[in-house]
């Protein structure tokens, strides 16, 4: 290959999905902003910060110094150490909620999908129109409300709510792929149906689950947010939601420390995963594919 070949191709953009990634700059800066995010939640977790967000440091509703940059509350709490054990409380509830809610949806859509038209088809299309049919946070507060208490059980009622939509998608796309030329000839030469659909259709829907388990991840945060403002979400510890609904007190008395940090933290997480899953769907959609 000559030189003037080596540097033609090496300014080509690539394509596929990292090629497309690579060229989606807001992709990459939301990428960044969530790792970010992530490491703080993992400090949190490890112990190496926010440790101290129990501890009544002194004065109340202290202004912001070098020491507390967002201040304190009214009982003497660092604010910032509070908002950053949120980032951890967030990142807890959805990755636990947008992997349990994708990975259900993935399996009653396939079964769903792969057996359309049978009575198992049509009692997961009853069950999801169900939940459907019922108002979202109606369902959420209501169910919170009634097991409060119990452990989990806001996972639980989020995962319950969250997982049809998953389930719809991977339904069609399940049905779209059972009848393709390969399935049949998978069928033809005696792969087992549970093979099949295991190893031949799932896989091959792994783009709308990454997708939908950042919108998932994304709306279990605002949910948790709203369920912990009005009482019904974390019980033993702090999240962004708790914080707000103390600043009701604070911002009444002209304090706003509490209202600022979880409010900015909790918008750059959301925007910068709303951006992410934007650029996500972009790359893996094979409608938006370079011509060959």
């Amino acid at each position: 290959m000559s030189a003037a070949a080596l540097v033609i191709a090496a300014r080509t953009p690539p394509h596929g999905v990292l090629g497309k990634l690579a060229r989606d700059r807001a992709g990459q800066t939301a990428a960044v902003v969530v790792l970010l995010y992530g490491v703080v939640a993992l400090g949190v977790a490890l112990g190496w910060w926010a440790d101290d967000w129990r501890e009544m440091h002194g004065s109340q509703w202290a202004p912001p110094s070098a020491e507390h940059p967002f201040g304190t509350n009214r009982i003497g709490q660092d604010i910032f150490a509070r908002a950053l054990y949120g980032t951890k409380t967030a990142f807890t509830v959805g990755l636990t909620v947008a992997l349990a809610a994708t990975a259900l949806g993935a399996l009653l859509g396939a079964i769903a999908g792969y057996r359309r038209g049978s009575w198992l088809d049509e009692l997961i299309l009853w069950l999801m129109g169900v939940l459907d049919s019922i108002p979202f946070y109606l369902f959420v507060v209501g169910l919170a409300f009634a097991l409060q208490g119990a452990a989990g059980v806001m996972h639980a009622a989020m995962i319950a709510v969250f997982w049809t939509t998953t389930g719809r998608l991977v339904r069609a796309e399940v049905a779209r792929l059972e009848s393709l030329d390969f399935i049949a000839a998978a069928r033809v030469i005696g792969v087992p149906e549970r093979r099949i659909l295991s190893h031949h259709i799932l896989p091959n829907t792994a783009h709308l689950l990454l997708v939908q388990a950042t919108i998932t991840f994304v709306s279990a945060i605002k949910t948790e947010v709203i369920l912990s403002f009005l009482g019904l979400g974390v019980k033993d510890g702090v999240s962004w939601g708790s914080m707000i609904a103390e600043s009701t007190g604070d911002v009444a008395a002209g304090h706003f420390g509490n209202f600022v940090a979880a409010s900015a933290l909790m918008f750059g997480l959301v925007l910068a995963f709303n951006v992410l899953a934007d650029a996500l769907q972009d790359a893996l959609d094979p409608r938006l594919a370079p011509p060959a």
